[in-house]
């Protein structure tokens, strides 16, 4: 039974298309039959028309029917027909360079091919698919070719053209990129939200709900701190932290083995560590890291740290809260913070 307060606070997330309570309730709305999840596009219903459900199955149970708009049995933002279609079109010839006539023949609209694209990958399809284009060319140019053969196989006949374009996309010009690395950027589907995991291919560098705020400067801070280009793709430790976060939400693992890498200072690395000392279902103040630390009136230092980590979830920066017993802040929102540390008290008493 969800309380009265948190029906208001539901109601209120509904009306905003909060994305912060993806997973956390579904609405039934009593006017239609349908239930939806709380970032539907449908207009609202009245509160008094709603009834509120922390599970699918719940809703279910209750008489009501899936929406046919927001699809709230499949993840937030699952993948379109249409991007599914176009992602294994590029992937069937990666080198390909898409004009017009390309969407019609596959009797796709261009426009809405750029906006789903735009959605669920942060670039319109264009970008997409000539980021995997310059992906294939990177490779070409690691792997000993020269730049103008990498050039003129990914389309481009002028090479000011293709640096341009290449630096734009990668963060690195081509003949720059063998003093560099690679890192491959993935979307991954969870039940609180999609997230943004970003690795090579031995370490998880940074794992972000997709809605934080300033993550595109987190990104960026990351590129450059590396001296990286970071473009679409899949590496072992993104396969990896998929799974793991799979069982995690299921509640079947409560720490990870995926290999991560810690880009910080000796300060924040040490607080990082201390973060990962805590056991699921348990929760440790600022003034208890730092003292753990041999700092104790360094709180402010830790807090900062806390917020810098690039890591959600697997540095379980959700499991430290202010002193007074407030849940303090956190980049992903106080909800599912909250959401966070409910889960895994739970699963510490089963």
């Amino acid at each position: 039974m969800i309380a009265d307060d948190l029906k208001e606070q539901y109601y209120q997330a509904l009306l905003a298309k909060d994305s912060e309570y993806e997973g956390l309730f579904y609405v039934g709305v009593k006017t239609t039959g349908v239930f939806c999840r709380p970032t539907c596009p449908a207009r609202k219903p009245k509160f008094e028309n709603c009834e509120f459900y922390e599970t699918a199955q719940q809703a279910l149970l209750a008489s009501f029917r899936p929406c046919q708009r927001c699809r709230p049995l499949s993840h937030p933002n699952h993948v379109s027909d249409v991007v599914r279609l176009l992602v294994e079109a590029v992937e069937h010839n990666p080198e390909k360079r898409w004009k017009e006539q390309d969407f019609k023949d596959l009797s796709i609209d261009e426009s809405t091919a750029r906006r789903q694209f735009k959605k669920r990958f942060g670039m319109t399809f264009v970008e997409y698919a000539r980021a995997r284009r310059m992906g294939l060319a990177l490779k070409n140019i690691r792997s000993g070719h020269t730049v103008i053969d990498s050039q003129l196989s990914t389309g481009y006949e002028s090479s000011s053209g293709f640096r341009d374009a290449f630096s734009r996309i990668m963060g690195a010009a081509p003949t720059h990129v063998n003093d560099g690395q690679v890192l491959k950027a993935s979307w991954i589907d969870t039940r609180l939200g999609p997230m943004m995991a970003v690795a090579d291919e031995k370490q998880l560098y940074l794992l972000e709900f997709i809605d934080r705020r300033g993550l595109e400067r987190e990104v960026e801070r990351l590129r450059i701190r590396t001296k990286s280009a970071i473009v679409p793709g899949m590496t072992p430790p993104i396969q990896s932290i998929e799974q793991e976060l799979e069982q995690y939400f299921d509640g079947t693992l409560t720490t990870f083995d995926t290999p991560l890498f810690y880009l910080g200072t000796p300060f924040q690395k040490k607080v990082w560590e201390q973060l990962s000392l805590i056991p699921a279902g348990e929760t440790r103040s600022y003034q208890e890291i730092a003292i753990a630390l041999g700092k104790p009136t360094a709180c402010r230092a830790v807090a900062q740290a806390n917020g810098a980590n690039q890591l959600a979830i697997v540095i379980p920066c959700h499991r430290v809260i202010n002193t007074s017993g407030e849940l303090g802040g956190y980049g992903g929102g106080i909800t599912r913070k909250n959401w966070l540390l409910q889960h895994e008290k739970q699963r510490s008493l089963q």
